[in-house]
């Protein structure tokens, strides 16, 4: 009876899971695509704000180099300014960091964009900082934060349902190890999806760009780049926290001849 009720509560526990799941969508507005979230815009720019301070003391706080920072915020400033980026209710902001040691640029919900000194010594244009800063606020106009939120949510229901149902109290190690696996499960799924966010935010990165006044073809350089450091001491951390599908080269050259099948704009900065 008792195993009854534990089989019955996990299934409870997994279909609200599911159910809180799939019947919050959301159509995004500059993708067009359907997505699976349960945040708000209002939600993932105050989410983005509070985790800021955290994120910025990882990399040493915000730089102090004024005429640096400057240049940052006023090509991430030209990118929103000229693209549907700007149209979202997300609040932007760029910031530079201080670490000079770390190859990194990210974006958090809501809005903040953040590049390290390590990452913006390493370019060699104004265009190519304008790809990294594009692709970045690709991720947050996609909402691909707020898709992973709902997606660990989701797959942490499940486990703890699956818990539910599987616990033996003569074996208490059973549900452990299925929730091991589940979490394992849950790890492969976000890294395909990361893999393939990197890919849409490459694709937006080379809408975004060109309108600004920059050449998309600088990204081309700035993986090029990010490819001649893996094997150094100093491997890019961009390279862990965006995983490239092994093709993000070739992706690039397809979308820009896609989107510019004429050849991109003359005069473009690269």
């Amino acid at each position: 009876m008792r195993l009854n009720l534990r089989f019955i509560i996990g299934l409870i526990v997994a279909a609200v899971s599911l159910f809180g799941y799939f019947f919050h969508t959301s159509k995004n507005e500059v993708t067009g695509e359907t997505q699976h979230v349960n945040m708000s815009a209002d939600q993932e720019i105050a989410l983005g704000v509070q985790a800021a301070p955290e994120m910025e003391a990882q990399y040493g706080g915000e730089s102090a180099d004024a005429r640096a920072t400057a240049a940052v915020q006023a090509v991430g400033q030209k990118i929103i300014s000229t693209s549907k980026a700007g149209q979202t209710p997300y609040r932007f902001q760029f910031h530079l960091l201080a670490d000079d040691q770390t190859i990194n640029a990210f974006a958090l919900p809501g809005g903040q964009v953040f590049i390290t000194q390590g990452l913006l010594k390493n370019l060699t244009s104004e265009g190519q900082l304008a790809g990294v800063l594009a692709h970045e606020v690709g991720h947050v106009v996609a909402r691909h934060s707020a898709e992973q939120v709902a997606k660990s949510n989701l797959t942490q229901g499940l486990a703890g349902a699956a818990s539910i149902a599987s616990y033996d109290p003569n074996s208490p190690g059973s549900s452990i190890a299925k929730a091991a696996i589940a979490a394992a499960i849950a790890k492969v799924v976000s890294l395909r999806f990361s893999r393939n966010d990197e890919l849409e935010a490459d694709k937006l990165a080379v809408m975004f760009t060109p309108a600004a006044g920059y050449d998309p073809h600088a990204m081309i350089k700035v993986m090029e780049m990010l490819k001649s450091q893996e094997g150094r001491s100093s491997t890019p951390e961009f390279m862990s926290t965006h995983p490239d599908p092994g093709n993000r080269i070739s992706e690039l050259q397809k979308d820009i001849a896609a989107a510019y099948p004429q050849g991109v704009p003359t005069g473009l900065k690269e």
